[in-house]
């Protein structure tokens, strides 16, 4: 009976050990997924931003030319 109780006592904190790794492997995961995830929001508002930007410039040109105005 000791011999069960301590194989059991043992599987328990090797499983328990196995558990608090995983956690920690989860939480670096997220936060890698999270940091690709900001790159990808920078890297599109910033592409966002230039064809805004020579959008209103087009617009801006064309009205300009239309109203003609120098």
């Amino acid at each position: 009976m000791k011999y069960l109780t301590r194989l059991l006592a043992g599987a328990s904190a090797l499983l328990t050990a196995f558990h608090n790794q995983e956690r920690g492997a989860t939480a670096t995961e997220y936060s890698i997924l999270a940091g690709f995830i900001a790159i990808v929001i920078v890297a599109g508002v910033g592409l966002f931003g230039v064809a805004l930007n020579s959008f209103f410039g087009f617009l801006s040109t064309g009205i300009t030319t239309a109203l003609g105005i120098p």
